[in-house]
């Protein structure tokens, strides 16, 4: 008789005692289960007794255990040894949320709290206190707002303190940021506290986790605070030296960059770049003195001698004409430039960058505006113009203004290597714009499509991340008008297919055979397996779990992984999951991990990451949960669980993995029929002979 599928069998050991072997229950409570455990063994008191997994990380399966008890009591041991044990073992079971909300429940927190704030041993006692207080801290139970000042303060005295063991440091600094992304109030007690130039000395010490928990912290205190107080803080860093430093001692480093140090140079450069929002959302002001005479510098610059000035000995009337005209061999649409900058974005932010470009590379200015104001009225390339829509690409090229997403790690590295780096790209991109103008021969009429084709080569040669500005000039210069049709057509003969219904045709005969080779491959990639980063209640992504298919695609096997770690084997994994058991596969907003975060913009990128399935654990709907480390794998696996459940697989990386094996396939069918043409229709069939007198019988037997 086949048991029913909520009975299980599990072996129960005891110290100094026979193991044994039982039948359980799933469907049962579990004081009754732990009751005929006990009472196998004749043991009292079953209440006081708790199931523990034996392997793996050896979480707990009952929520009334003892053990938080017996280790928050060893964290009052008078002994330091004592301590010491208790704390090692609170760290390895603190990822366990049942255990968690046991420790919480009985004043844990309080009591690691005490341990941190008197801090009698600066060493290892206290790196094991905060990590514990860390990991229970990022389960969300409790919120970082409900912590005291005291307690804040004497964790800042630990990052502020010279001599200090080099594994509490990098904590301390983790707690500060966690604190300080958490709370406003208790931010502006660590952003007080906390001096710049302290972490300053973090940042140059030769430890990469340091320096990353020294950037976290930077970060955080740069997004909490207001746009006048970061700019200040920005201008103090940078006279510091932080930029050189980065871009010598981090980026290139001999030791390869961490994930959560990409994540923060990023926030970094968008921090940076965002100081320029309100510039480029502020019209150019008519009335402004100021403003008016910037703009006469840019045109003194372009069309007055050093030394001399316009119109010596002409009327005020002749004057203004002369300005005009001026203005408009500028390449403003208008004779009076102040409408042109009306408008936002770009915003003054177009001035700041015309103006730069003529102070820091007069030649060149001067080269485009008088090579230009002397070719046919239909060939020239307006300076002007072209500077207010070229400021409104780099900003949206560089999400200018838009909001640090929490997981992105797309930081340009030249961005570091130079003062003024928007400025700065603004003069390499006007000149080649200038170029590409003169490559296209092309006329105020074709203006859109210029600026298009550049677009396009500042977008394929920022994405090769170029490390330095004269790279990135070498790269984008290479990138010619006649190499971009080049790379478009490249990229359209792979993406068309011949419209012929013959073709046609055979591509649908050849569909079948070629989506069973995408499943096959499918299930290969997660018979390999995939890292995946943990989520906490902040979005922070610190921890690693391992998931893959078994061989058999019948068991779903995971488990948590070390950061820094390789792909473990599959049978070391402590979780399965049957694929037997799954119900649903949920992406995006259907997932139970982002509909708790509700749908700010800030979670845009972990939804579009984000997966789930869920399965039949006993008589209730359980979810394991995802988020992909990229949309490349994102696709792998919704196709894979797909493919196992019997749907469809949808995915964009199926449509094209698909269309690219029936273009590559269709080529190989028709390879001996290169440049024949293939009609539309096929041949007519010719009517039948008259007679079949040239047929020969093969029936009649020669005499």
């Amino acid at each position: 008789m086949v048991p029913p599928r909520n009975v299980v069998k599990i072996a129960v050991q005891m110290r100094d005692a026979i193991p044994q072997l039982i039948q359980l229950d799933q469907a049962k409570p579990l004081a009754a289960v732990l009751k005929e455990v006990c009472d196998a063994w004749s043991l009292p008191h079953s209440e006081r007794y708790a199931l523990q997994f034996a392997d793996g990380h050896r979480r707990y399966i009952t929520e009334n255990d003892l053990e938080a008890e017996r280790l928050l009591r060893g964290l009052q041991s008078e002994s330091c040894e004592g301590r010491r044990e208790a704390l090692q073992h609170l760290v390895l079971l603190a990822p366990d949320m049942t255990f968690t909300r046991e420790v919480i429940s009985r004043d844990g927190l309080q009591r690691l709290g005490s341990i941190i704030e008197d801090g009698d041993d600066l060493g290892e006692v206290l790196a094991l206190a905060l990590r514990a207080f860390l990991e229970l801290m990022e389960h969300g139970v409790v919120s970082w707002e409900t912590l005291s000042i005291p307690f804040v303060r004497k964790v800042v005295c630990y990052v502020n303190m010279n001599l200090m063991d080099a594994s509490v440091q990098p904590l301390a600094l983790g707690l500060l940021e966690s604190v300080t992304l958490s709370s406003p109030a208790l931010g502006q007690l660590v952003k007080s506290e906390v001096p710049l130039d302290r972490l300053l000395v973090h940042l140059q010490v030769m430890n990469q986790q340091l320096q990353t928990k020294a950037m976290a912290l930077l970060t955080a205190l740069l997004q909490g605070s207001s746009a006048a107080e970061r700019k200040h803080m920005l201008d103090y860093l940078w006279q510091r030296n932080l930029r050189q430093f980065i871009y010598k001692n981090i980026i290139h480093s001999a030791v390869p960059l961490g994930d959560e140090m990409a994540h923060h140079l990023y926030v970094l450069q968008a921090l940076t770049l965002g100081l320029l929002e309100p510039r480029m959302r502020t019209p150019l002001d008519p009335y402004s003195q100021e403003q008016r005479e910037q703009l006469q510098a840019l045109r003194q610059a372009a069309f007055e001698p050093e030394g001399e000035s316009l119109g010596t000995g002409l009327s005020a009337d002749r004057r203004r004409s002369l300005c005009a005209r001026e203005f408009r061999k500028l390449g403003f649409s208008n004779s009076n430039p102040a409408q042109d900058l009306e408008r936002v974005p770009p915003g003054l932010l177009a001035l700041d960058n015309m103006l730069y470009f003529s102070r820091h590379a007069p030649s060149a200015y001067s080269r485009f505006v008088l090579e230009n104001s002397s070719r046919e009225d239909k060939h020239e390339c307006p300076f002007a113009r072209s500077s207010i829509q070229l400021t409104v690409l780099l900003c949206e090229l560089l999400h200018v203004g838009e909001p640090c997403s929490e997981t992105a790690q797309d930081f340009s590295p030249m961005f570091f290597g130079q003062d003024q780096s928007f400025h700065e790209l603004f003069c390499v991109s006007i000149q080649l714009l200038n170029k590409t103008w003169k490559e296209m021969r092309a006329t105020q009429e074709d203006f859109d499509k210029v600026t298009q084709v550049v677009r396009e080569q500042l977008a394929r040669t920022l994405a090769l991340k170029p490390s330095s500005l004269e790279l990135f000039r070498t790269k984008v210069n290479a990138l010619t008008y006649g190499e971009v049709l080049r790379l478009r057509q490249t990229e359209r003969l792979h993406q068309e297919g011949t419209l012929a219904p013959p073709i046609l045709e055979l591509r649908e005969k050849l569909k079948p055979e070629l989506m069973g080779l995408i499943r096959q491959q499918r299930l290969l990639r997660l018979c390999e397996g995939t890292l995946f980063r943990k989520i906490s209640s902040r979005r922070r992504q610190d921890k690693l779990w391992f998931c893959c298919l078994s061989p058999n695609h019948k068991v779903l096997q995971y488990g948590d992984v070390e950061e820094g770690v390789g792909p473990p084997a599959p049978e070391s994994l402590p979780e399965q999951l049957p694929v037997a058991d799954i119900r649903a596969l949920l992406t995006g907003k259907d997932c139970p991990h982002v509909r708790e975060k509700g749908s700010g913009k800030q979670n845009k990128d972990v939804c579009e990451l984000a997966f789930s399935v869920s399965y039949d654990h006993g008589e209730e709907e359980a979810y394991l949960n995802f988020v992909a480390p990229s949309k490349r794998e994102f696709h792998l696996w919704t196709d894979g669980l797909s493919a196992l459940l019997g749907s469809p697989m949808g995915s964009e990386q199926t449509r094209l993995d698909l269309e690219q094996l029936l273009t590559m396939e269709t080529k190989l069918r028709l390879l001996e029929l290169e440049n024949v043409p293939i009609p539309e229709q096929p041949p007519p069939v010719p009517p039948p002979p008259t007679n079949f007198n040239f047929c020969y019988d093969c029936s009649i037997t020669e005499p």
